[in-house]
């Protein structure tokens, strides 16, 4: 049975493993810094749908399909599918499910899904609750554009600060203990809200939550930023990274080098105009399972402390002058078998 701390950590018994894992990405990601990287980039931001809500849908089922394929996985085999989006009642993820009879668990958690998913599919899997668990996420630029902004054609000015919606989806399944990546920790984020209320500074409204999650998860696993390969994070940008660091500086903890984040990972900054970098669910997921899983795999890494991070705004209470709540959620992924506190 998973052990649980008092700060908000739960302990892996088992050490569940990543079986397998998918990626699929929109052209600008694929013309990206890791775009060899994902198992599938579609030169078509419509994914041959006619809106951009049902695109989204099939990128997803582009990485479900990838992670299946890869794993010698059928879809029968997944007992529960935890899956979420940035759209309102989870409907990118609620359309591509609808024919694949998998039990399913919509889930929110704005950027910070992918880590929310992973969380509680490792927690089932630790557990025995079913044999396989997928955790699914993924974002649309054009949807999430439409949702929480302006349609592109409305033509708005993009300020520094704001970041590039990716249009990208990762899936990763877990099971029982087997080989690496393996799953031996995860920290469930409480809610952090610091007053920020520009819709287009996420990373602002994000990045105190990071801090609380990642001092919460460093207390109750007795570790700190040296005890891992990276800390990567998704995703703060480049406002929200520097902020995270400027943070720790002033508790008296340097993180070194230890320290990255998907937004600034996936895009080109310099070459691609996506201001302070990348963002939504999709980014983390993919930079995860395109990338991260598996250079964990190869042993090229050694553990990872996955830190998604999510912006929990509305665009109506944002234009009620309410303020952003923020969320991270921790999974430490590692090469390692043995369990935190075993033999």
């Amino acid at each position: 049975m998973s052990r649980y701390t008092n700060k908000g950590t739960v302990i892996m018994e088992t050490v569940p493993s990543i079986i397998s894992f998918g990626s699929a990405v929109g052209r600008m990601e694929g013309e990206g810094p890791l775009g060899s990287c994902f198992d599938y980039v579609s030169e078509d931001s419509t994914f041959g749908e006619n809106t951009w809500e049902k695109a989204e849908s099939r990128l997803q089922q582009h990485a479900l399909e990838q992670a299946l394929i890869k794993g010698s996985i059928s879809e029968g085999d997944i007992d529960f599918m935890f899956a979420g989006d940035l759209l309102s009642q989870c409907t990118a993820s609620g359309y591509s499910m609808r024919d694949t009879g998998v039990s399913f668990f919509g889930i929110y958690g704005a950027c910070s899904t992918m880590a929310e998913s992973l969380a509680l599919a490792s927690v089932f899997a630790d557990n025995h609750i079913g044999k396989l668990i997928a955790a699914l996420t993924s974002s649309h630029f054009c949807s999430a554009e439409r949702q929480f902004r302006f349609p592109e054609t409305y033509g708005g000015q993009r300020p520094p600060t704001s970041q590039w919606t990716a249009t990208a989806s990762g899936c990763a399944i877990v099971g029982s203990h087997s080989g690496p990546p393996f799953i031996k920790a995860v920290t469930v984020g409480k809610i952090t809200d610091m007053g920020i209320k520009d819709a287009n500074n996420m990373g602002a409204a994000m990045a105190p939550a990071a801090y609380e999650s990642l001092k919460n998860h460093f207390a109750a696993t007795n570790t700190s930023f040296s005890d891992y390969d990276l800390v990567l994070t998704g995703d703060l940008g480049f406002v929200g990274s520097e902020l995270l660091r400027d943070l720790f500086m002033q508790d008296g903890t340097d993180p070194g080098d230890r320290c990255n984040d998907c937004g600034l990972m996936l895009f080109d900054r310099k070459k691609q105009d996506v201001h302070a970098g990348g963002s939504g669910c999709g980014c983390s997921a993919s930079v995860l399972c395109g990338h991260i899983l598996p250079r964990i795999r190869k042993g090229e890494l050694a553990n990872v402390l996955f830190t998604a991070t999510g912006a929990l705004m509305s665009t109506t209470l944002v234009q009620q002058g309410e303020s952003i709540p923020g969320i991270a959620h921790c999974v430490h992924i590692s090469s390692d078998p043995s369990p935190i506190g075993g033999n």
